[in-house]
């Protein structure tokens, strides 16, 4: 019995019939999921209009901004009565794939606890900094926050922050001008 023959495809053959099938869907989407086509692939495929696999916030009029946002819900702020003058906020910030926070500052100290996912976070003058759950990560008060993504295009990430900040329990975050 002889040994089957293994026949291998050159690598310029497989992408042309791979360009070949994608190019026959296209012709057959409608108008509409063209759309949401173009808008897939730019997701999976730039690397310089969104930071998901850069090391760097995306630049200024990129498409950042068309990245999904995050969401916040204070759970709790309560008056540090040991502390005068100071309460202590815990917050709930849910990333959906691909979610992306600008440039910030926060007006007092910040611990956050990843709960579920990734997190990409880089603080002025730091490296950027890559957690998963159950780590943590702290922002000493008005540090400038570069950005903060989920760089997970399927799976959401969540974290819980608590922030010590003046008695008036915010306001939480300011612009990244603010001094």
């Amino acid at each position: 019995m002889k040994p089957a023959r293994i026949h291998r495809i050159p690598l310029g053959s497989g992408i042309a019939a791979l360009s070949l099938v994608l190019a026959a869907g296209w012709a057959l989407m409608p108008n509409g999921d063209r759309q949401d086509a173009v808008q897939w692939f730019a997701d999976v495929c730039s690397g310089v209009a969104r930071p998901m696999f850069s090391s760097a916030p995306a630049p200024a009029g990129s498409g950042a901004d068309a990245r999904p946002a995050i969401s916040s819900k204070v759970l709790s702020c309560e008056s540090l009565p040991n502390v005068p003058g100071k309460s202590v906020t815990t917050v709930l910030v849910d990333f959906p794939p691909l979610a992306y926070s600008p440039a910030h500052r926060h007006p007092g100290s910040v611990t956050a606890i990843i709960l579920e996912g990734t997190i990409r976070s880089q603080l002025g003058g730091g490296p950027v900094g890559t957690y998963k759950s159950g780590e943590t990560f702290f922002e000493p008060p008005r540090t400038l926050h570069l950005f903060a993504e989920n760089p997970d295009p399927v799976r959401p990430a969540k974290l819980v922050a608590v922030f010590v900040t003046d008695e008036s329990c915010g306001p939480l975050v300011l612009p990244p001008d603010a001094d």
